[in-house]
Formats: C-alpha cells, sequence, structure tokens
C-alpha cells in the first residue's frame, strides 16, 4: 500500500511504546487542566486526577528513553545491541527527537508541581502542559507546511485531547459520590465547547495531511486515519450518551444510572486506547499523502 513503511517486530514495539507514550503524556498535561477546571471538586476526584498526572508523568519520562531505544535499534539494525548504541543514540539525541524529549521532559517535571497544590503551583504544571503539547510540534507531520498552522492546530488538539482523557477516571470516581450529577453535568457543559475544537481542529490538521479525498483512500494513511476516524465516532457516542441519558438519569436519583455511567466511561477508556494505537500508527509506520 502507498506511504506504508515495511512493518516488522521493531515497528511494532514502536508503535506500543509510542501509544503508550502519547497515553502517559496526555495523563499527565490534562490532569492539571482537570484540576483548575474543577477546582471545586469532591476531593477524592481531584486526589484520583492528581495522583494519575503524577504517575503518568514519571512513566512518560521512561517511555521516552525507552522509544530512543527502539529507534536506535531500528535505524541501526542491530537488533537489541542497537538499543544501547551511543553513537546511535547520540545521533538521535542530537535530531528533533533529542529537542522534542527535552520540552517534554521539562514539561513532566513542571506538571509534578501539582503535589504541591495552591495556586502557584496549579500555573507551574499549567506551563508543563503546554510545553508537553508543544514538545509534538517538534517531530513528525507538523513539520510540514503550513508550519505555523500545523503547529497551532496540534497543540490545541493535544490540550483538548488530554484534558478528556485526563477527566475519565476522575468522573468514574466521581459517579460513586453523593451529588455526582453536578459535576458530570459541568463536564458535559465544558466538553459541549471542547469536543468540537476537538473534532474541527482534527478534521482540519487531517485535510492538511491528505490533501484530497483520493490521498484518504489511497493510502496507508489515509486508511489509518479513517480507522482513527471510526474509533472517534464511537468515543463521540458514548460521550453523547452520558451527557444525554446517563447523567440526566442519575442526577434524577436513578440507582442504576452511577453503574451504567460508570461502565460507559470505562468503554470509552477502552475507544481512547484504540485511538493511541491507531495514532501511534499513523506516525510511526505511515507516510501523509502530503509528502509522497
Amino acid at each position: 500500500m502507498t506511504g506504508l513503511a515495511p512493518i516488522d517486530a521493531w515497528a511494532i514495539a514502536a508503535i506500543l511504546a509510542k501509544a503508550l507514550e502519547y497515553g502517559t503524556a496526555l495523563l499527565a498535561l490534562g490532569g492539571p487542566l482537570f484540576i483548575v477546571t474543577f477546582r471545586e471538586a469532591h476531593k477524592d476526584v481531584l486526589r484520583v486526577a492528581r495522583s494519575i498526572a503524577i504517575a503518568a508523568a514519571f512513566l512518560c519520562v521512561a517511555l521516552i528513553a525507552l522509544r530512543f531505544g527502539i529507534r536506535s535499534a531500528r535505524i541501526s539494525g542491530m537488533g537489541m545491541d542497537g538499543m544501547t548504541d551511543t553513537m546511535m543514540l547520540g545521533l538521535i539525541w542530537e535530531s528533533p527527537l533529542g529537542s522534542a524529549a527535552v520540552l517534554r521532559g521539562l514539561g513532566t517535571l513542571l506538571v509534578l508541581a501539582i503535589a504541591l497544590g495552591g495556586n502557584v503551583a496549579s500555573l507551574i504544571a499549567l506551563i508543563g502542559s503546554v510545553l508537553i503539547a508543544v514538545s509534538y510540534t517538534q517531530v513528525g507531520h507538523s513539520l510540514s507546511d503550513p508550519r505555523w498552522l500545523l503547529v497551532g492546530l496540534l497543540s490545541v488538539h493535544l490540550l483538548t485531547a488530554g484534558f478528556w482523557i485526563a477527566a475519565l477516571a476522575p468522573l468514574h470516581q466521581a459517579a460513586r459520590l453523593e451529588f455526582a450529577g453536578i459535576l458530570l453535568h459541568r463536564f458535559g457543559v465544558v466538553a459541549s465547547g471542547t469536543v468540537p475544537a476537538l473534532v474541527i481542529v482534527g478534521l482540519t490538521f487531517a485535510w492538511l495531511m491528505t490533501g484530497s479525498v483520493n490521498g484518504l483512500f489511497s493510502t496507508a494513511y489515509g486508511w489509518t486515519l479513517l480507522t482513527k476516524m471510526i474509533f472517534f465516532s464511537g468515543l463521540l457516542s458514548l460521550a453523547a450518551l452520558n451527557k444525554l441519558k446517563l447523567v440526566p438519569t442519575l442526577e434524577n436519583g436513578d440507582e442504576h444510572a452511577a453503574s451504567k455511567l460508570r461502565r460507559s466511561i470505562k468503554i470509552e477508556g477502552f475507544f481512547v486506547l484504540l485511538i493511541l494505537i491507531s495514532t501511534a500508527t499513523l506516525t510511526s509506520v505511515t507516510t501523509p499523502p502530503v509528502n509522497l
């Protein structure tokens, strides 16, 4: 298929490691966004958001190192020995991947300030969130033209996606609590603004990468993108079900609504995993039609 790189064990390892790193980075940058937006939420809900953001920040740094090793092994062709080849690792570090890793590492470090609490710590953590998002604009498909537009689109896309993904576990926790409907309703109101932004930005970025309808259906990039869009449509359907049916039912006192809502949020998490894998595939083994 046009625009598809060879897929071997190392390519699969690269996709999985990148998907995991995407996930931890989004959880790390999204945690402070959730905490600041819903600072009046129950302490147990904020504790979950804070704990996950901190754990994700640490894990993200480890996954960055793992991705460097996998990249070195793929490029060198040396297999396991290539993962620790100092010359190859040095070349990768001097590439844009190194610059991105520095920004992302600094961002995750600043996110850890969320553990301290307070307005100043929250501001520092938010700066970290922005740095993590911007780090992804230093590599990959956003290096194409128009660069300034792609950088802006990708940064907004990552920040809104991170906010949504980081909200899943806290909302799952909230569904257990009394008066959970208040927070869940507020999240639905906020999501009503962020989801359209996420969709518009994503579609615009996709159009700039494919360039035409033919590019969407005739390349590996296009078909992988379509797969991602199917998964995202499933995620949106569940989010709509939660907002329009399950949350109002919970607010009305239905004793079964909380368990249904928590199950729906778990399924949302599964769709997020599929989206992360498809995104990692897009950026690991496919080439956008505009670059062919």
